[in-house]
């Protein structure tokens, strides 16, 4: 009797009898999510996209950005974004996404309709905001309520296509925001630029930071120039104001008359003229724009530390360029130039 020895083959294993490793272990003991695709799994960096499967385990919750099929136990993406798990819950976060809004958060929006007892503005969020007629400063800083002949003067606050500055009071129950600009922080924005930035969902984009206003001390001449950026991802870069202001608020306190600096910012406050701008501000006002163009366009985060190191390193870049203080024709922040500031920028945050 003959024997035949056949070489030994190995057992094929599905996904659902493979071994689980401690690897694939959670701090909670839950086995990683396996999604049936062809691409290689990068745990939950990977890029998903809308229609894709995110699992067909039935121990896993959607959240937001995922939809389930009905009759499966499928899980599919309903936006491009990456791959979130907190506990037994899957949601994606989407790579760009409509501002929020959140109580406390300091915006930049721009008026779209005059109503009867308030005005809608422009977040860029899924809803317009409100600002009601009673959440702003009357001329001469005077607190009274609200008549019908402010009703009828509406317009020479805020009209269609006015910017403003404002801080979200409250959030309706459909996300709607209130807004206010009862401070002298606050109000209608002039002698600027007005920028839009995207990527606040998850790329480059405005970031929740210490501080959204601050003055920078600009180079060449330029004087001082103010940054808002808005939490909406909306970014004024303006002239410094403040600066006239200052002479009266002095006089103001050496004569015990305070009410006098409220009445003068006040008057001004709701002006549409805007002031005399030199070249040199209006130059670096440019370079600051540009500044937070490459950071977007990189993404990289919009925040007061990232612009004021990309606004030094463009500065230290024209210097080595020339060879000395003289400006440079070409302000162009975009392409290569804009990644080597982005890069620098950084590089100079980082080290």
């Amino acid at each position: 009797m003959t024997f035949s020895i056949l070489a030994p083959v190995a057992p094929r294993l599905s996904r659902d009898s493979s071994p689980v490793s401690e690897a694939s272990l959670d701090s909670d003991g839950d086995i990683d999510v396996i999604r049936p695709t062809k691409r290689s799994k990068t745990a939950h960096k990977a890029i998903i996209t809308p229609g894709e499967v995110v699992t067909e385990d039935v121990q896993w919750m959607r959240g937001h950005g995922t939809t389930a099929t009905p009759g499966s136990s499928a899980i599919l993406a309903t936006v491009a974004g990456t791959l979130l798990r907190t506990n037994k819950l899957l949601s994606i976060q989407p790579l760009r996404a409509r501002y929020t809004p959140e109580i406390g958060d300091l915006v930049v929006g721009r008026i779209v309709s005059v109503e009867t007892k308030r005005w809608k503005v422009d977040l860029s969020a899924p809803l317009l905001a409100h600002l009601p007629l009673s959440a702003i400063n009357l001329p001469g800083g005077i607190l009274r309520k609200r008549t019908a002949t402010d009703e009828l003067a509406i317009r020479t606050f805020f009209s269609e296509g006015d910017l403003l500055v404002a801080e979200v009071q409250s959030v309706y129950q459909d996300g709607a925001a209130s807004l206010h600009t009862r401070s002298l922080r606050y109000g209608k924005l002039r002698n600027g630029v007005f920028m839009r930035v995207s990527g606040t969902g998850g790329g480059g984009g405005v970031v929740r930071s210490r501080r959204q206003v601050w003055t920078v001390h600009t180079a060449n001449g330029g004087g001082e120039v103010d940054v808002v950026l808005g939490v909406n991802g909306y970014i004024w870069i303006c002239k410094h104001s403040r600066g006239e202001l200052v002479a009266s608020t002095e006089e103001a306190k050496k004569m015990n008359e305070i009410t006098r600096m409220e009445e003068a910012v006040s008057e001004s406050m709701y002006s549409n003229r805007n002031d005399e701008i030199r070249p040199q501000t209006r130059r670096e006002i440019a370079r600051l724009g540009g500044c937070v163009r490459a950071l977007v366009e990189n993404g990289v985060r919009v925040d007061e530390e990232m612009v004021m190191a990309a606004y030094t390193v463009n500065l230290e870049g024209e210097v080595d360029m020339d060879g000395v203080g003289e400006e440079e024709e070409d302000e162009y922040m975009g392409g290569e130039k804009g990644q080597k500031v982005a890069a620098a920028a950084l590089e100079s945050v980082r080290g």
